[in-house]
């Protein structure tokens, strides 16, 4: 019986590793044993890393949008439940973007969640 050859899928499985290793530093980039260890510690931080991105968001977006309240003599506590008050749906992410990039339609945004509130 002849032997089944086991090379290629070994090599593939190796070339992978490596591939994702690239760029690594010392051993970790092309011995086997430290490129496996590497990469699945650096897969394990960039799922978390997917997780953390939405949460620095929010949390830029929220900073921003205190800064940009506060200007007009407002919190942004007070902001956002005059904006539930008043009825007006807008996510923080928008929110933060009109007050960088449009402070009229912010402006307006802010008096009327004040008139609510």
């Amino acid at each position: 019986m002849s032997k089944a050859p086991r090379a290629v899928a070994s090599r593939l499985r190796r070339k992978r590793v490596f591939k994702q290793a690239k760029g690594f530093y010392g051993r970790r980039k092309n011995n086997i044993t430290s490129a496996n260890a590497a990469v699945d510690r650096s897969m394990q931080y960039a799922y978390v890393g997917r997780k953390l991105r939405k949460r620095n968001f929010r949390a830029l977006w929220i900073q921003r949008i205190n800064a940009a309240v506060r200007e007009h003599g407002l919190t942004y506590s007070r902001f956002i439940s005059g904006l539930a008050a008043a009825g007006i749906e807008v996510d923080r992410k928008v929110l933060a973007d009109l007050a960088v990039r449009e402070p009229e339609a912010f402006k307006a945004l802010v008096n009327q969640a004040a008139g609510a509130s």
